[in-house]
């Protein structure tokens, strides 16, 4: 029995393949705004590649990009056949090209879907991705005079303004690491060289953070040196009154930051894959009614319309013939004596040519 069995007039046909011609030029626009997403997205994620510890993400974007331009091309193509399709004898020429259209519509369509679950699935990945960058970042934020890293402590300094953060998950962060380079560092001092030597690694570590981390809604001068002494700043008290820095990490705020821009994307993407099914089943219906006219030999007359001829198991099950068949045709025999005659044969064929003879 027929899924979703539709019976079409001749005018309701025309109709569908006129509604059906808009359809597919509005999914053009759509295809644009897929991959206006992706060039947006992959922009952002490069805005703060720095801190990141890998670019395996932009595999999303990516993939927004070439799912648009493939539907601005298919759903053009889709345009210029639905309205052929309105009649009979033009749509003769498209008769042996509306499956592949229609099964390639299909994939293309899954893959929209599977983009718009990416960007919400991609939280994870992007979690860690921030939270070790970062760290690399505070790790080398020091080297300004080293190739390659010259510009990380630029760029962690934009962030924690732009963003209102300090640190990973902290202020306290930069306690663990030396941000300061050891250009600066009189190595004359008696202090500063006790500082060394009583750290393992050699690290000059304090209680102080960059002026990135200082709030700028404070009324107060900065506090960010000795940051655990009581005697940092004139009549301030470390134990009773608040800091003047950004309290919020840099990981957690970059980590809202994207997910918002990921969530809005893929909602958006959601709503044009279910436009896009619309289309596609539209399409499917306008096909198998075209082609249920040509069979009744009679353009005036009704038609039916489905979106699969047969159930979903027993379609399912010719599929899966279909592909066991294909997959016959291409088995190779591998025994060796498959073309060494046998030794009855060889005694065989002497006793025909004897019984010729005589």
């Amino acid at each position: 029995m027929a899924v979703g069995k539709v019976t079409f007039t001749k005018a309701e046909r025309e109709k569908l393949a006129e509604v059906l011609w808009l359809l597919n030029w509005i999914s053009v626009v759509t295809g644009a705004i897929l991959f206006g997403l992706g060039i947006f997205l992959k922009v952002e994620i490069q805005k703060w590649q720095e801190v990141m510890s890998e670019q395996g993400i932009l595999y999303v974007p990516h993939m927004l990009i070439t799912t648009g331009l493939a539907a601005c091309g298919i759903n053009y193509l889709g345009s210029k056949i639905c309205l052929d399709c309105a009649d009979t004898n033009k749509f003769l020429r498209w008769k042996l090209v509306m499956m592949p259209y229609i099964v390639c519509t299909f994939f293309f369509t899954a893959c929209v879907l599977a983009g718009a679950l990416l960007c919400y699935s991609i939280r994870g990945q992007l979690e860690e991705s921030l939270y070790q960058g970062l760290r690399n970042a505070m790790r080398f934020y020091k080297d300004t005079d080293t190739p390659g890293r010259c510009y990380l402590k630029r760029t962690l300094d934009l962030l924690q303004i732009q963003f209102q953060c300090c640190g990973i998950s902290g202020y306290r962060d930069w306690f663990q690491v030396q941000w300061i380079s050891g250009r600066y560092l009189d190595m004359t001092d008696g202090a500063v060289v006790d500082r060394l030597r009583s750290n393992v690694e050699g690290k000059y570590l304090m209680d102080s953070v960059p002026f990135s981390c200082c709030s700028t809604i404070s009324p107060r001068p900065c506090v960010q040196h000795r940051l655990s002494s009581a005697s940092s700043d004139f009549s301030y008290d470390h134990q009773r009154q608040p800091l003047n820095l950004w309290r919020r990490g840099c990981g957690q705020a970059l980590l809202d930051h994207y997910t918002g821009v990921m969530q809005s994307i893929g909602l958006t993407v959601l709503l044009i894959w279910l436009f896009e099914l619309l289309v596609l089943t539209g399409v499917r219906y306008l096909q198998t009614a075209m082609e249920n006219v040509l069979r009744l030999g009679d353009p005036e007359s009704e038609s039916d319309g489905w979106i699969l001829e047969k159930s979903l198991a027993e379609t399912a099950c010719y599929n899966f013939d279909i592909i066991k068949n294909l997959g016959k045709c291409y088995q190779v025999d591998d025994d060796p004596n498959i073309n060494v005659p046998s030794v009855a044969a060889e005694l065989e064929v002497p006793s025909q040519q004897v019984q010729v003879q005589s």
